[in-house]
């Protein structure tokens, strides 16, 4: 059963035909998939919407809606409208005439579409830069005909459907009146010309489908999930209109080697308690090969080491960051006998003095380490 027409479009009973008008365009706005792409039953609300609008905007069919019901409109030969049109378009076209809400339309040939591709990319690249090689799958001007659809040696010659405009008049008939508007030409699909003996790779159309690959330069400074913008290399338009264009997203591959914070790397060493107690010398790994750190006697856990200008860059900048070496103390678990004297004679001579805190406390520095 058909939903409640004044409850449809938001109205009272009582309501004026310009209240009724009102409440119908600001529905056909909110329902129009240019604004409206996330909900999939948007046609289908727009017919419905278009159907209680036909009949309360009509003074007749208002009266016999009001007396009847939607029984009364069915046996009086009421045929909604807005069930006899293929698509969406043509509907919201024939009431609005096209681009009277500002969302497009018009004539002429019609352009490429975007394509997203993805490529990965190393730590490492993100650093310097990278050229990266993407293959994906568009629609590219026809080599054989060269893209105006003809087959080579034969003429394109003016479309006799539209004259050589590309568009056609079209009055439709509407709630608000009789509007004309101008529609693409079907046979030249806007362009005013068309090919007298078509292509026959394309078969006329200008265009193929197949594999693309281009070379892409990943910037330094990178971020996982930025995308990059290649104008012009997406789907190929029809003649005489512009490509799309190509976006590669940038995924940067993990290195458990590193964590990302910003321009700087973090990378975690870990060391004996011993050589924390007495100073050892360890080689960190980093984005340009290995490097020795100098440990000092007593470092304590969560203590930091920097090695400045080995981190990465800002995008869009050459200037790296730092890489920052955050130093772990394990303490050693299952002692045998000789080892466990030997902590407890080391035990024995700590004094106070070898015990007093640094002082930022270790909780601060191992925040400060992880945050």
């Amino acid at each position: 059963m058909p939903r409640d027409y004044y409850e449809v479009l938001g109205v009272g009973r009582d309501a004026s035909e310009a209240e009724v008008k009102k409440a119908f365009r600001r529905l056909a706005r909110e329902l129009h998939p240019d604004v409206n792409a996330h909900d999939p039953e948007a046609e289908e609300k727009f017919k419905e919407a278009a159907e209680a609008y036909e009949v309360l905007s009509d003074a007749e069919r208002r009266g016999t809606y009001d007396a009847y019901g939607h029984e009364g409109l069915r046996s009086g030969g009421f045929d909604p409208r807005a069930q006899s049109f293929g698509s969406f378009e043509d509907l919201f076209s024939s009431i609005f005439g096209g681009a009277g809400f500002g969302f497009g339309g018009g004539g002429g040939p019609a352009p490429g579409g975007d394509v997203l591709a993805a490529v990965e990319v190393e730590l490492a690249d993100v650093a310097t830069g990278a050229p990266r090689e993407v293959s994906y799958e568009a629609v590219a001007a026809c080599e054989h005909c060269r893209g105006n659809g003809a087959e080579p040696g034969t003429p394109i010659v003016s479309c006799e459907k539209c004259g050589g405009a590309g568009q056609l008049r079209q009055v439709t008939n509407t709630p608000f009146g009789q509007m004309v508007r101008g529609v693409s030409c079907d046979r030249c699909h806007g362009a005013g010309r068309i090919p007298e003996t078509p292509c026959g790779v394309c078969h006329g159309s200008g265009r193929v489908r197949g594999l693309q690959t281009k070379t892409v330069e990943v910037p330094p400074g990178i971020e996982d999930g930025q995308r990059l913008r290649v104008s012009g290399a997406g789907h190929a338009g029809e003649p005489r209109a512009p490509a799309g264009d190509l976006y590669v997203e940038v995924a940067v591959a993990a290195d458990e080697r590193f964590r990302r914070e910003g321009t700087d790397l973090v990378h975690v060493v870990s060391i004996p308690a011993t050589e924390a107690m007495l100073g050892t010398t360890v080689t960190v790994p980093t984005l340009d090969g290995e490097e020795e750190v100098e440990i000092g006697p007593g470092t304590q856990p969560g203590h930091e080491e920097t090695l400045r200008g080995l981190g990465l860059p800002r995008l869009g900048s050459r200037r790296r960051g730092n890489q920052r070496v955050v130093i772990d103390v394990v303490v050693p678990t299952h002692l045998s006998e000789e080892q466990r004297a030997l902590a407890e004679r080391l035990d024995e001579t700590l004094e106070a003095a070898n015990l007093e805190p640094e002082r930022e406390g270790i909780f601060a520095r191992v925040r400060r380490a992880f945050s």
